[in-house]
């Protein structure tokens, strides 16, 4: 299956996926309840429980979340990971202030423009995982700022992040990367 890039500018996809209590949610709006139509959502993708540097980078996005909270974004992670595998996350120190949820599918990957990859041995994990991704989504839900890596060792420095997404509402920052031949 060829992996479609999500472009800037375009509708979130509608991804349905299972909260920490098992109920559907839109991805985009698992991070804040269903009343607040004036917020945004930043959605990350992550590798999984395998991954040391995906459980440090969510961890210090929690340092991040009031100011984003301030700019009214929410933030939700998502991975492939079963809620078990979660469970171990939360076990080796994951310590967060917004929803986690698993499950992600490779149609649901897809849809999103991820990166793919296999396990490279039994002890990583037992499917295939998304790599890196961000994805800020206004209120309207168009796909605002997209950052997609192909590697563990690509994301975007959170504090620039936010300072930039605080710079773009500021200035009215146009959505960027929309050319199209």
């Amino acid at each position: 299956m060829k992996n479609n890039k999500l472009l800037a500018g375009e509708k979130f996809p509608k991804i349905q996926i299972s909260d920490s209590k098992g109920n559907l949610a839109n991805l985009s709006e698992a991070a804040h309840s269903a009343s607040a139509t004036d917020r945004w959502s930043l959605v990350v993708a992550y590798r999984g429980y395998h991954c040391p540097i995906c459980l440090k980078y969510l961890n210090k996005m929690t340092e991040y979340t009031e100011k984003l909270n301030n700019l009214k974004i929410d933030i939700v992670a998502i991975s492939a990971d079963t809620p078990e595998q979660l469970n171990k996350m939360i076990d080796k120190g994951l310590d967060t202030n917004f929803p986690v949820l698993t499950g992600l599918t490779l149609t649901q990957m897809n849809a999103l423009g991820l990166y793919i990859s296999d396990p490279m041995s039994d002890s990583e994990t037992d499917h295939p995982f998304p790599e890196p991704g961000l994805f800020l989504v206004n209120p309207e839900g168009d796909t605002v700022m997209i950052e997609i890596a192909n590697a563990p060792f690509i994301r975007p420095d959170l504090e620039q992040l936010v300072n930039g997404i605080e710079f773009a509402f500021e200035n009215d920052y146009p959505v960027r990367g929309t050319h199209q031949n």
